[in-house]
């Protein structure tokens, strides 16, 4: 067994007793999670996630043995690059998360669900998404790996999001009744407008009938696939080992959770983490157009932490921004006249 194999092993067993663990102990069915309850969640995740990035780091040497050297002048990279481009990658998908709660308080507000569900909803919601995810990366490793030239288009694909998210507005709100996934799912399946006292289908005169709550987990697994339409090729222009792009990926989008039940009643006032995001995602579609001469300067691991730094900058710097521009606002109504 690789050591490769041997990471993806632990990985797993790691990410089955973790699930274990929040279903079993953290959460409770029907119940609705408190603030001090999510932070204790979002800790245990981030947790797992940096206890990962340590594995990486002490297996890194052995992990870039098996990989293609990729340094400067043709050296092998650093041991424990792995470890840190998973790191940088694990910050991205996990910044972008915070950008997929506004999008999942407008899906669970347009179908009234009520808050006893959100837990349960979102868990099959995000576990769908994974599945999905990976099947997603599959195809993209695939063919990167048999078509090179494809890094180029997604390069060019970021950079041309970073743009049009920079400039966007909000005066166009996402709205789940009029998405093309909803109007599908009204016109395949048989619907009820109720939540079905928490299941996701009921029987009414010996006819099945799917509730809200089964359209909410169809709506939040569909939304996460579209964002990872930005996030994966945007992990690929951090790493091309499918080790980091797998891992990372799957932990931002399982912290996700608790993440909405953290953030749910702040993230409305992150008015420019979305212009944060945008910078991250031209850097690394420029980084992923230039890679070829940028391999010729700089070696891999300072492409690393180049990226982290970027990262970190961007969007931590974007959050506490908005919380500065947040607290001046009021100071500014009040100079205007206004009430």
């Amino acid at each position: 067994m690789s050591t490769h194999e041997s990471v993806y092993l632990v990985f797993g067993i790691l990410l089955v007793v973790a699930l274990l663990f929040d279903l079993g102990l953290l959460s409770k069915k029907n119940q609705t999670i408190t603030l001090k309850q999510a932070l204790y969640q979002t800790i245990f995740w981030v947790s797992l996630a940096l206890g990962f990035f340590v594995f990486m780091w002490i297996e890194g040497p052995a992990l870039a043995a098996e990989n293609i050297p990729v340094g400067k002048a043709g050296t092998p990279a650093s041991g424990a690059h792995l470890a840190f481009e998973f790191l940088s990658a694990y910050l991205m998908e996990w910044s972008l998360s915070i950008d997929n709660i506004f999008v999942f308080i407008l899906i669970f507000t347009s179908f009234s669900v009520k808050e006893k569900h959100y837990p349960r909803v979102l868990l099959v919601g995000i576990l769908m998404a994974i599945v999905f995810r990976v099947i997603f990366i599959s195809v993209g490793v695939v063919l990167v790996a048999k078509f090179s030239w494809i890094l180029y288009l997604f390069g060019v694909f970021l950079m041309y999001t970073g743009y049009r998210m920079f400039v966007s507005t909000d005066d166009e709100e996402y709205d789940p009744h009029g998405s093309k996934m909803y109007k599908f799912l009204k016109r395949v399946l048989p619907l009820v407008n109720n939540d079905g006292d928490g299941k996701y289908f009921v029987r009414e005169n010996g006819k099945r009938f799917y509730t809200s709550l089964f359209v909410v987990v169809i709506l939040l697994a569909a939304i996460d696939l579209v964002f990872a339409l930005d996030s994966i090729p945007a992990v690929m222009g951090i790493s091309k080992d499918p080790l980091v792009i797998y891992t990372s990926n799957i932990l931002a989008v399982l912290g996700l959770r608790s993440l909405f039940f953290l953030l749910r009643s702040a993230v409305s006032k992150f008015d420019y983490l979305q212009q944060g995001i945008a910078i991250v995602l031209i850097f690394i579609g420029a980084k992923m157009l230039g890679e070829h001469y940028i391999n010729q300067w700089i070696d891999k691991t300072a492409q690393v932490f180049l990226s982290l730094g970027v990262i970190l900058l961007c969007i931590f710097g974007s959050i506490l921004y908005s919380i500065r521009r947040n607290k001046k606002r009021p100071a500014e109504n009040m100079d205007d006249g206004s009430l």
